[in-house]
Parts: structure tokens; C-alpha cells; sequence
């Protein structure tokens, strides 16, 4: 018995020995291929405009983990020209060396479908980003601004509550948009199935605080007893807000609207300026964004050959659900890198 012991716990070390030896001296092979992929790759961002918190945040996200990587990151500043985006990204294209990911901020629905097309022959990837396309681009990432439009509608219903006049008001973007365009077409399906409350006036703000403002003052002097509104964005939100404030009516109008989830959203939401937002996460859909450039570089696959969507979760946050990480600061974003 004492022999077969020794037999067997011999055994055991050389077969301890051996499988540790094989352990030490085995390489993952992912790292190397990650880098292989990875390394000296150019991404270029061109988004409606540099200069406020959406694209500066994406920014900010996109050039840590692509210079990380060992990539390069770019960006091009249309400053809202839709020429001005059309050129950078034909510029882009045309460049040497060529960027291997485009990602663009789209003002509409077709503006820049020819230039996708031709930068995906030319071998680039086209990433769509926060507004879709009428084009089959490598991947949109953003919201599904459909079911947005209902979080925001039953969030209006909600505020304005049973007693009141039922009656909203709307400050749309624009109607070329697409994320205006099904926004609006959100929220009324949500008020289908809710016909007593009536939207009696829908102005277009062009996304600009001041237009917002003037037409929302306009809108209550024709219809005082509106009880909720919703703008399109928290950006011109801002001149809606102004104009409920300078009618008096702050306490009387709940205001619904959709960010990205900037300190500036949750402030709002603090000091009653803002009843709900519907934050697009600005944080984990750069997550997404950064995901999926990584994936392609290393499918194997040829731009234009599939197309991929990764919507945003999304809840109509209001003051009672605010904590600490609700959200994110630009300022010390942009410090941090």
C-alpha cells in the first residue's frame, strides 16, 4: 500500500510539473491580434457642430479608447453647415491616408447618403451616430426615437395629471430631421390612446434657444391654459423654459424634453426648470460607439457588406429618480483626458 502511495503522489508532481510548465508557457493570442487590428487606425468624427455637450462628449470618449488603442482620432467642425459636413466628409474620403472609420452626426434623413456610399467603396467604414439615415450604413448607434417620442408623451400625460386642461403644446426641431421627424411620430401614438389630451400647437425651433423661446411665448398667449409641453431637445428647451418662466407659469407647465444626460439636464430637473428628460446616455452609447469601430476593424468583413443597429435604453428620468451617477460632467470629462 505504502508503495502505491508513493507511486501515485509521484505521478501527481510529474503531471503537476508538467501541465504548470504547458500553463506558463502558453501566449493568449488575442492580444496580439487586437493590436494587430487596432494599431495606427484612423476614425474621423463629423458631427453637426463641435460646439456643444453631445459631440464634445462623444469626443472626448472616442479619442481615449481609439488613441488607447494605439488609433488615431479626428474631428471635423461643420459648425451646423450641412455644406460644411458635406465637405469635410468628401475631404475625409479623399484624403491620404483615408480614414478606416467615419463617424458622422447626420442633420437629416439624406443629406449625406451619396457620401456614405462612396466612402464605403473607397473601403471606409460609415458609423451613424444619434440620428438615423436613409441608408445602409455600417451601423447606427443611438436612440430609437420613436419610442423616445412615447416616453416623452407619457411623461407629459403624467405631469399634467386628470385635473388639468389637457392641452400641449410641442417645440419641434425641425421637419427634416429625423430625429424630430419620429419624435413626433412617437408621442402621438402614445396620445392615440389618450384623446382628451389635445396638442394645440406644434412650432419648429430650428434647434435654437431664442426661436424656441419666441415661439413658445407666442403659444401661450393663444392658448394660456396649457398644462404641458414638450421640446424636441434640451438645448433649445432652455429658450422653451425661458418663456414659461417669463409667463409665470412655471408652476403650471410641466416641461418634458430629451438630452444627453449632461450635469446641465440633471440641474435642471433639480431646481424644477425641467419636469422630465429622456437622457440618450451619452456614456454608454460612446461605449457602444467604441464597441462597435473595434468590431470592425477586426471582422474581416468589407464596408458596406452588413448593416448593424444598437439602440439606447432609455427612461424619462424626472426629479424624484436623481442620484449622484444620473449624470455625467462635461467639464471633468474633458479634464480627465
Amino acid at each position: 500500500m505504502n508503495s502505491f502511495k508513493k507511486t501515485l503522489v509521484a505521478a501527481t508532481a510529474v503531471m503537476t510539473l508538467a501541465f504548470g510548465s504547458a500553463a506558463v508557457a502558453q501566449e493568449d493570442p488575442g492580444p496580439a491580434a487586437y493590436a494587430a487590428a487596432m494599431k495606427d487606425k484612423r476614425v474621423v468624427m463629423v458631427p453637426m457642430a463641435m460646439g456643444f455637450d453631445l459631440a464634445q462628449g462623444w469626443a472626448a470618449y472616442l479619442k481615449k479608447e481609439i488613441e488607447g488603442f494605439g488609433g488615431v482620432f479626428e474631428t471635423r467642425d461643420p459648425n451646423w453647415s450641412i455644406e460644411a459636413g458635406a465637405q469635410a466628409i468628401t475631404e475625409a474620403i479623399s484624403s491620404d491616408p483615408k480614414p478606416n472609420v467615419l463617424v458622422v452626426h447626420s442633420p437629416d434623413l439624406n443629406s449625406y447618403a451619396k457620401l456614405f456610399k462612396k466612402a464605403q467603396k473607397e473601403g471606409i467604414f460609415v458609423v451613424a451616430i444619434d440620428n438615423p439615415v436613409n441608408y445602409p450604413v455600417d451601423a447606427f448607434i443611438g436612440s430609437d426615437w420613436d419610442r423616445l417620442g412615447q416616453l416623452e408623451a407619457e411623461a407629459v400625460i403624467k405631469g399634467c395629471g386628470e385635473n388639468s386642461s389637457k392641452q400641449i403644446g410641442l417645440v419641434q426641431g425641425d421637419q427634416v430631421n429625423a430625429s424630430s421627424l419620429y419624435q413626433y411620430a412617437g408621442i402621438m401614438k402614445v396620445l392615440e390612446k389618450h384623446p382628451d389630451f389635445k396638442v394645440v400647437a406644434k412650432p419648429d425651433s430650428n434647434w435654437d434657444a431664442t426661436t424656441a423661446r419666441n415661439v413658445t411665448t407666442t403659444m401661450l398667449q393663444q392658448f394660456p391654459d396649457i398644462c404641458g409641453i414638450i421640446d424636441f431637445w434640451d438645448g433649445d428647451a432652455t429658450g422653451t423654459a425661458a418663456a414659461i418662466r417669463e409667463a409665470g407659469k412655471q408652476d403650471k407647465i410641466f416641461l418634458v424634453t430629451t438630452g444627453g444626460g449632461e450635469k446641465v439636464d440633471c440641474d435642471a430637473l433639480e431646481n424644477g426648470t425641467f419636469g422630465a428628460v429622456v437622457m440618450t446616455e451619452l456614456a454608454g452609447q460612446s461605449r457602444d460607439i467604441n464597441a462597435i469601430i473595434k468590431y470592425l476593424l477586426q471582422s474581416g468583413q468589407a464596408p458596406g457588406t452588413a448593416s448593424t443597429y444598437i439602440y439606447t435604453l432609455e427612461k424619462a428620468t424626472t426629479k424624484a429618480d436623481l442620484k449622484p451617477s444620473t449624470c455625467w460632467d462635461l467639464k471633468a470629462l474633458q479634464a480627465a483626458n
